[in-house]
Parts: C-alpha cells; sequence; structure tokens
C-alpha cells in the first residue's frame, strides 16, 4: 500500500453519522454511568475523541505503539524531559534547534541534568560520548538550520552496543508505576529522534530502532502555518505508557480543533512533501551555481557530505529546507538579503504551503552563544529557506533579485 494511500484511509468514517471528515469534539467533560463507569472518557484532559484520532494516525504513519499530541512541539520534548531525574545525562546533537537548547540548558540542566552536545554524523562520536548515566541520546536528522543527516540506524545500533558496557539491563519498578523514573525503570539509553524536518514521509525513524520519534506538528504535519502542535510516537507499550502518564499529569495536551487542523493538514502531507522536496531540490541547484553564494546545505546535492546517507535513508526525498551562506559573510548582508525577498516571506517556522525565509543566529537560535552557533556551522551569514508549494521559477526568480538588491545596497 502507498503511503498516501495508507494516510488517507488511517482516518477514520465517522461511525455516529458516517462523516468523512473527524468530528470535533469540543467537549471539557464526560457523562459516566456510574463512578468510574464510562464509554472510555473522563475528563478532556485525559482523553479526547478528536484527539485520539489524530494520535492514532501518527501513530500509523510513524510505525509506532502509540502517539501523543501536545500543544506545541516544545511541550512534546518537555514530556520527555520530564522521564529524566537529577544526574541523568543526555547526548545530544551539536546543531540542536534553538528551542530544545534554551529548554535543555537553561531549565533542565539546572535541575541537575547534564548534557553533551556531539556531531551525531559520527556515529563513534556518541558511542564515546555514553557513559553510566546516559539516558537519553538525542538525534534531529536532518538538523536545524545546517541540514546534517544522522544514520539513525547506525546510532542505535552504536547505543545498543556502548551500552552494553554498563549496567544498562531492564531493571522495572516493583510498582509499575508508569510515572517511575528512568533510571529505575530501564537504565539503557532511549534513542529519540526529532524527525520534524523529515516528516513520516521521508523516514520512520522507529523502523531504524529508535525508541521516541518527536514532531513539530506545527511544521510539516499542520503544513498550513494555522496552529501549534507537537507529537511524540512511541516505539514500545512501557514508553507509552510513560508518556501517557505525563501528558495526563502535566496537561500540555492539544486541543480539540487544533487536532482537527493536523488531521486535515495530514491528508494533504504527501503531496505537499513531495512538491517541496523536488522545489527545494531546484532551488538547490541555482543556489548552488550563484556567485554570490558560498556554501549550500542540501543533502540532495552530491556534494553534501551525508548525502548518501540521506539517499538511503529518505526514500530518495531531500526535504523542503535549504540553507547557505554568503561569501560576503556578514550579519548586515544577510539582514538585507531576507529583508529583500518577495515570495519567501520573512518569518519564523518552517513547513508551510507558503515559502518563508530566516537568520537562524537572530532569529531561531539566537538563544544559542555565539561561539557553540559558530562551532556547529551557523555562520552570521547563513539563511534558512523553507521551500513551499509555488512555481520553483518564481521562487529562483524571487532569490535572483534579492541576490541583486543586496549587491546594489553593498555597492551603493
Amino acid at each position: 500500500m502507498s503511503k498516501i494511500t495508507e494516510t488517507l484511509h488511517a482516518i477514520p468514517v465517522d461511525e455516529l453519522t458516517g462523516a468523512v471528515s473527524v468530528p470535533v469534539y469540543q467537549t471539557s467533560t464526560y457523562v459516566q454511568e456510574a463512578p468510574g463507569v464510562n464509554k472510555g472518557y473522563d475528563y478532556g484532559r485525559t482523553g479526547n475523541p478528536t484527539r485520539r484520532t489524530l494520535e492514532k494516525i501518527v501513530a500509523q504513519l510513524e510505525s509506532g505503539d502509540s502517539a501523543f499530541a501536545f500543544a506545541t512541539g516544545l511541550a512534546a520534548i518537555d514530556s520527555v524531559l520530564k522521564l529524566l531525574s537529577a544526574g541523568d545525562e543526555i547526548v545530544a546533537v551539536d546543531d540542536i534547534y534553538g528551542g530544545a537548547y534554551r529548554l535543555f540548558t537553561n531549565v533542565y540542566q539546572k535541575m541537575g541534568i547534564r548534557i553533551k552536545y556531539v556531531d551525531t554524523t559520527q556515529v563513534q562520536n556518541v558511542a564515546n560520548a555514553i557513559t553510566d548515566r546516559t539516558r537519553l541520546v538525542w538525534i534531529e536528522s536532518p538538523t536545524n538550520p545546517t541540514l546534517k543527516i544522522t544514520d539513525i540506524a547506525g546510532v542505535c545500533q552504536a547505543v545498543k552496543e556502548a551500552s552494553a558496557r554498563f549496567d544498562h539491563g531492564p531493571r522495572k519498578s516493583e510498582t509499575g508505576d508508569p510515572g517511575t523514573p528512568l533510571h529505575e525503570r530501564d537504565t539503557r539509553p532511549l534513542v529519540v529522534v526529532d524527525n520534524t524536518f523529515a516528516s513520516p514521509v521521508l523516514q520512520n525513524p522507529i523502523e531504524f530502532g529508535a525508541d521516541l520519534v518527536i514532531h513539530s506538528a506545527t511544521k510539516y504535519l499542520g503544513g498550513h502555518a494555522d496552529l501549534l502542535a507537537g507529537i511524540v510516537v512511541t516505539a514500545t507499550p512501557e514508553l507509552s505508557a510513560q508518556i501517557k502518564y505525563v501528558q495526563n499529569a502535566s496537561g500540555g495536551i492539544l486541543a480539540p480543533w487544533d487536532c482537527f487542523l493536523v488531521i486535515r493538514g495530514i491528508e494533504t502531507l504527501e503531496l505537499r512533501v513531495e512538491r517541496q522536496c523536488e522545489n527545494a531540490m531546484k532551488v538547490a541547484r541555482f543556489l548552488a551555481e550563484h556567485p554570490d553564494v558560498d556554501q549550500v546545505y542540501y543533502p540532495g546535492l552530491e556534494g553534501h557530505k551525508n548525502h548518501e546517507v540521506a539517499k538511503r535513508q529518505q526514500n530518495g526525498l531531500f526535504g523542503g529546507i535549504v540553507s547557505f551562506t554568503l561569501k560576503q559573510d556578514t550579519e548586515e548582508a544577510a539582514i538585507a538579503f531576507v529583508s529583500s525577498t518577495k515570495y519567501f516571506k520573512l518569518a519564523e517556522s518552517l513547513g508551510g504551503v507558503r515559502s518563508l525565509c530566516c537568520q537562524p543566529a537572530k532569529m531561531t537560535h539566537a538563544s544559542v552563544p555565539r561561539e557553540r552557533r559558530l562551532a556547529s556551522g551557523i555562520k552570521d551569514s547563513l539563511i534558512r529557506l523553507s521551500v513551499g508549494i509555488e512555481a520553483a521559477d518564481d521562487l529562483t526568480s524571487d532569490l535572483a533579485q534579492a541576490f541583486d538588491a543586496v549587491r546594489e545596497g553593498v555597492t551603493a
């Protein structure tokens, strides 16, 4: 069965009315037949039929056991971090999303969680970083915004082998309480993959051995820049119980209407992503030949250092994000460029049907210290493009006129 057929037919017909669209159950509570006797729902924070439908759809798309919908992508990330305890350690990708870096560093590090940042494209780096306190290995692939590609299966195997050096066998809680911290349940490090940039169309990390998958559903899953949402997908019933416990205990759930919007976005996910990948390739090739461009970051280009891994891992597709640096490597030149585009709207976020551009150093990654940004390849002149579904020729023409505008401004 093709992915698009699977996606469309994962969306159920309403049993009560036959409606082909999922109903929005805009309710906070449910009538019970007797205390504790109900039709599967008792309170809106704990469960909602619209949210449950979305969660089932995404779990199926990602080949997971279950999925859980949160109010934002960062709320989804936060739910996974709540599995940790003081003294636990995360091995994380070095050019991690700025919001995740802020959460890791300024919130959880103060609570006694240690974070090591490594280049996860080198599998041995991950293996070398694992200690007896490592609980999570945190991957983004592709990364934001330099589009590094990590061999997910390779990392999962390396984590398994490296953790064998320590006593990382299963150690279940005697009570079986799903709220029990990771160090009391199973000390084997869990591999977490932020799959936002790829989407389930390009790759399914659980099939490569990952334990948890995260999406900012604000991006490709929603696809229309009209909602905020986050998803966590779990590989096993045990992890499902733990994330469900955190979701209910913390309450950062996705509202019913936003669940409906994500479901509606998923209906066209494959069509949108394939068009965005096609456009992004054309944009990347245009940039690679432009005299004002220093370096293009796009895994679809054969010169990209992780091209072969991406080709093998991402179903032959390379994503809708293209980043590049200018030969005039200054913040001023980058600001002038992103302020000169017409179709590429200057804005945060990505993954929507309309093209966007941003300067990560001043926008998405402003919370990351400049020294760390530079070390991970995020130069001041780096520009990130989220390529939409417009005509590719219109997009390259827009970029061409922006280059002209910067050149005229620089020489004036």
